[in-house]
């Protein structure tokens, strides 16, 4: 149905909703009822929950069910990551045993894919898993995995060819997280909060039939799992509704609390370019003709950002595929989040440095300071984003590196 247009679907899932919507159920069950309309994911397959739709149908539904006093799909790597993911690439057996749970929020998911020595450079990691039968033996340690603690199941990628090249030698697996060899530790970040866990793997054992792809498939897999991050990454909220309630949606209201617990400093890591006006007000600075200058190109910028983003979500609302609005959204953040930090810096000067005091504000700008180092760095590297707008967009030639052609085994490492 590529000719259906964004009136038809909404009328088409209006009609549903009003037919099904019982309020007094319990989550998964409506999650469930969902699912089996084709709704949840009109844009899948219709072996696979969907309608075979085009791909901004999937947002279409979501909103046109939440603004009819209804729920959609959980938040989290379950739905963003690992379904997409899986819908893609895994086998049906697989699919028939993960797909439903993890959109219906019965399981919830992390991902396994960077570790301490392969962030930006993730096909350099050295996790591995070696087969034993219908097993895979995983050891290794993955680091900066969200909401690890609390996660049933995980997408990883391990190396399982050390005399293949970098790239070739990973497979992509789907991981119990509840077994004897998984353990998880939380990490203790400079603005005291604690979203991110590594997790270490001692003789942890995957099925075969969790494989997903086929041997040495693992960094084409992983890549259309950082595609679905990059699409998914800025839906980290749940609306509902004005109005809307029952057992449903007070259930998907504490199910999203849950969730956003993880992400609550998130818009400090951005810079808060929204309070440097007001914290420049209260500190009698905002007659500062250099401050204001300054405050001006961030207020620009930031707009610029923001045009950026909307150009990008046009753009996947369209069904095309990813462009560069991605990177460069990625690095405009990364520059708003700067910029804003050392405007808060110079306005609240020596106090910035000061966690407890009786403005609540001006403790939110003291987290600023230390949580907008991770902009830059989480989700892809500036140095990373520039490396893909000029090799994929700009036709610059790559990078040299040693690494390449060579088996992994004779790469040099730390």
């Amino acid at each position: 149905m590529a000719d259906a247009t964004e009136a038809d679907i909404r009328g088409r899932v209006l009609d549903w909703f009003h037919e099904t919507w019982d309020p007094d159920v319990s989550l998964i069950e409506w999650r469930t009822r969902l699912l089996d309309s084709g709704w949840a994911v009109p844009s899948w397959s219709t072996d696979w929950f969907g309608q075979d739709l085009p791909a901004w149908a999937d947002g279409v539904a979501h909103s046109t069910i939440r603004q009819a006093g209804g729920v959609a799909l959980p938040l989290g790597a379950a739905s963003s990551l690992a379904a997409p993911t899986l819908h893609e690439h895994a086998s049906d057996e697989l699919k028939g045993r993960v797909l439903r749970p993890a959109l219906t929020g019965e399981q919830t998911w992390c991902q396994l894919f960077s570790e301490p020595g392969a962030g930006s450079d993730l096909a350099g990691l050295k996790s591995t898993a070696v087969r034993d039968g219908d097993t895979w033996i995983v050891n290794g340690q993955k680091v900066w995995n969200t909401s690890a603690d609390h996660a049933d199941m995980a997408i990883l990628v391990a190396r399982h060819d050390w005399d293949a090249v970098k790239h070739a030698g990973l497979t992509y697996f789907v991981l119990d997280m509840h077994q004897e060899g998984v353990e998880v530790r939380p990490i203790e970040q400079m603005n005291y909060h604690h979203s991110f866990m590594e997790v270490f793997m001692t003789d942890a054992r995957v099925p075969h039939a969790n494989m997903v792809g086929g041997i040495g498939d693992g960094w084409r897999v992983a890549r259309a799992t950082l595609a679905h991050e990059r699409r998914y990454a800025g839906e980290r909220r749940l609306s509902f509704a004005p109005g809307a309630k029952g057992r449903v949606v007070e259930e998907a209201r504490a199910e999203a609390a849950i969730y956003n617990e993880t992400y609550k400093w998130y818009p400090q890591r951005m810079g808060r370019p929204d309070l440097v006006t007001d914290r420049a007000r209260v500190a009698g600075r905002d007659d500062d003709p250099v401050l204001r200058d300054d405050m001006m190109k961030l207020h620009s910028l930031e707009k610029a950002s923001q045009w950026t983003a909307e150009r990008a979500k046009a753009s996947r609302a369209l069904g095309r595929p990813p462009g560069s609005e991605g990177s460069i959204g990625k690095l405009a953040t990364s520059e708003v989040a700067r910029r804003a930090n050392a405007l808060h810096t110079r306005i609240a000067g020596a106090e910035g440095m000061l966690r407890s005091t009786t403005d609540p504000v001006h403790e939110t700008v003291a987290e600023v300071l230390v949580s907008t180092p991770a902009q830059s760095i989480a989700g892809g590297t500036d140095e990373i984003q520039h490396n893909i707008l000029g090799e994929s967009f700009l036709g610059l030639p790559k990078e040299p590196g040693a690494d390449r052609g060579i088996p992994y085994r004779d790469v040099g490492r730390s």
